[in-house]
């Protein structure tokens, strides 16, 4: 599973571990991205998705069905 949400497209980022004495070493901050499975409706079917914490949060407000359109919108296939 790549760590990136198949809704608002977080990826991880990189950037410096800095020391006490300034040296740099490189690390990365990974999105909290999670498996879900929702019911689509329309569809009559399960969708099986990968999500960060706040996309989980924009589909509570905004519905599975919205947040199906953004995805495909984007050019992913579900």
């Amino acid at each position: 599973m790549s760590a990136h949400c198949q809704l608002t497209g977080v990826k991880p980022v990189f950037g410096n571990n800095v020391s006490h004495s300034h040296r740099r070493t490189r690390r990365r901050w990974s999105p909290n991205i999670q498996p879900r499975r929702y019911w689509l409706p329309t569809e009559g079917r399960f969708v099986r998705l990968t999500l960060s914490a706040r996309a989980v949060k924009t589909i509570d407000k905004i519905g599975i069905e919205a947040a199906v359109a953004r995805i495909r919108a984007r050019g992913e296939r579900i």
